[in-house]
Parts: structure tokens; C-alpha cells; sequence
């Protein structure tokens, strides 16, 4: 396997990447990063889909189907592609009694080795010397007592 990573810790941290991922403000990159660790984990046959699934959460109210992926001893949905329609039988809905093994991981120590799995390198963030903005608060909004000029300077038209 790619960089020396066990199966087991890969599997371990898509687990806590995916916990984590269901209650993030902004999941999008957490799911990017799982989907494209078990697509590879698929092309190097380490991984094997299982069937498809309903989705607990119906987009736009019409079902889908999400695939369901065995890594190790875990399961995971992904998207599926249209040629898993064809190829994968359909399981139905998810079974809530089903539960992946409780693992103890940090989500920074997951995303580490998922990074180095499909050799993802983080954007660089520009350090340029840009003066941080003042705070400035929404419901406080100065007073312009004492800025006002009295008498006034401005010249009046005589």
C-alpha cells in the first residue's frame, strides 16, 4: 500500500474524517478527501462496493442511491457512478442497526494520513504584510457627538 499506510489506519481515519465531516459547518473538503481516498482505494482493489442503498436524505425529495463501500472492517456511502446501477444489486434501505467499530482517532491525525494516501498537498496561505481590518461591530454604530465643527467652517453662499 501507498507510503507504507496500513489498511486498518486508513480505514480508521475515513471513519473519524466522516464523523467529523456529518456535523462540520462546511463538510465539502472532508467529504472531497473521502470520496477521492476510496476511489483509490477501489482502483488498488483494497476497497470493494458492496451494493447500493436509499439515502436517508432524499435531494430535492426524490430518492437516491448511495453505493456502499467496504474498507477493512468499515462501511461508507459514496456517491455512485451510473455504471454501479447496472453492475451492483440494490440492498434497499441503510440498516440503522449496523455500526461501524468505535475508533479513537483526532480528526487532524486522520486528515494527515489521508493526505498522504492520495498525496494531497494543502494551498499555500499567502503571507503578505496586509494589515489585519478593525473590528467593527454590526449593532454599534459610533456617535458624531463631538465631531461636529461649530460654528460650521464651510462658507454659505451670501
Amino acid at each position: 500500500m501507498k507510503n507504507n499506510i496500513k489498511l486498518s489506519d486508513l480505514a480508521k481515519a475515513l471513519f473519524t474524517i466522516n464523523r467529523h465531516a456529518k456535523t462540520a459547518p462546511e463538510p465539502q473538503h472532508l467529504y472531497f478527501i473521502k470520496k477521492e481516498a476510496i476511489n483509490r482505494l477501489l482502483k488498488e482493489k483494497q476497497a470493494t462496493k458492496v451494493g447500493l442503498h436509499f439515502s436517508d436524505q432524499p435531494k430535492l425529495s426524490n430518492q437516491h442511491s448511495t453505493l456502499l463501500v467496504k474498507v477493512d472492517s468499515y462501511f461508507f456511502h459514496i456517491p455512485p457512478e451510473k455504471q454501479d446501477f447496472k453492475e451492483l444489486k440494490h440492498l434497499g434501505s441503510l440498516d440503522h442497526n449496523y455500526r461501524n467499530p468505535q475508533t479513537k482517532m483526532s480528526l487532524s491525525q486522520a486528515k494527515k494520513i489521508v493526505y498522504r494516501y492520495i498525496d494531497w498537498k494543502p494551498k499555500e496561505k499567502r503571507q503578505t504584510s496586509v494589515p489585519r481590518k478593525r473590528y467593527t461591530s454590526s449593532y454599534f454604530t459610533p456617535s458624531s457627538l463631538g465631531k461636529m465643527e461649530w460654528p460650521s467652517k464651510k462658507t454659505h453662499r451670501n
